[in-house]
């Protein structure tokens, strides 16, 4: 086990969005902190700071993680995407996007990046989800503007397309 001195700056390397970043931080830095001030990912977005909202989410090596609950220094050497990746390189919108705006599945905005974020790792596992799981995976998220609805239908609507696409390509 390597200890960290609570005080100096520790280097941190990681792949984020698909391009390698570093910066040197202190151990306690909480990696949302990281994200926005140290790397610029200002998607990440910081709510209660107690894992309970879920505005911050991101994907570690692919699973969605409270960015509040962890520390930077724990994402070295580890690939960490953000809501900036899920558009393409020129800002094309992926269809997960694409569907929460056709549904108006955001207001303020607040919550968004980390709700795209939960959806994006669960459709990676679930590929038919009936509304009343889409609300069970959600509930770890707290929206104060659009009552969920709109996020339901845009999940249920890109999970449906993905699994027609799917399907196309096996028949």
């Amino acid at each position: 086990m390597t200890v960290l001195a609570r005080d100096a700056l520790h280097p941190v390397r990681l792949h984020l969005n698909g391009s390698a970043r570093s910066a040197q931080v202190q151990p306690r830095m909480l990696l949302s902190d990281f994200l926005r001030h140290a790397l610029g990912a200002t998607g990440t977005h910081v709510g209660c700071e107690h894992g309970v909202c879920g505005a911050c989410t991101v994907r570690i090596d692919g699973v969605a993680q409270r960015a509040c609950m962890t520390l930077a220094v724990q994402a070295d050497g580890r690939r960490v995407d953000t809501v900036e990746g899920l558009a393409d390189a020129q800002g094309l919108l992926n269809d997960l996007q694409a569907g929460f705006k056709r549904h108006h599945a955001l207001q303020c905005g607040f919550c968004t990046a980390g709700i795209l974020m939960s959806c994006a790792d669960w459709l990676g596992r679930v590929s038919q989800p009936s509304e009343g799981e889409v609300r069970e995976m959600l509930s770890g998220h707290l929206c104060r503007c659009t009552g969920y609805t709109p996020i339901v239908a845009a999940v249920l609507e890109v999970a449906r397309a993905r699994h027609a696409a799917k399907e196309a390509t096996h028949a």
